[in-house]
């Protein structure tokens, strides 16, 4: 699957401010960056059906360029989705540990 949000290539990368790899860098928290990537998949899903009103409507002819947007949007929420399920699953994991 490839990565529409660039959310795998960020954490592979070491981003000045970071000891190592994984690591988010100073000053940002995941729920913040969690909720950025929520906003960005909101925006694709509204240009994606914004598109294909247009295309409905006759104003637009590329039908090329709002299957993209489509695919880009559904990509993006495939990829939040998983995203969800393995924060998801982790939290399981942690409440079962028994201390």
């Amino acid at each position: 699957m490839t990565d529409p949000l660039g959310i795998v290539s960020r954490i592979n990368t070491q981003a000045p401010g970071m000891s190592r790899p994984g690591q988010m860098p100073a000053g940002q928290d995941f729920k913040q960056e969690l909720l950025d990537e929520m906003r960005k998949v909101n925006q694709m899903q509204q240009d994606a059906t914004q598109a294909t009103n247009d295309l409905l409507t006759g104003q637009r002819d590329d039908i090329e360029g709002v299957m993209i947007a489509t695919q880009k949007a559904d990509s993006a929420f495939r990829m939040l989705l998983a995203l969800r399920n393995k924060v998801v699953d982790a939290y399981d994991e942690v409440r079962n540990i028994r201390v």
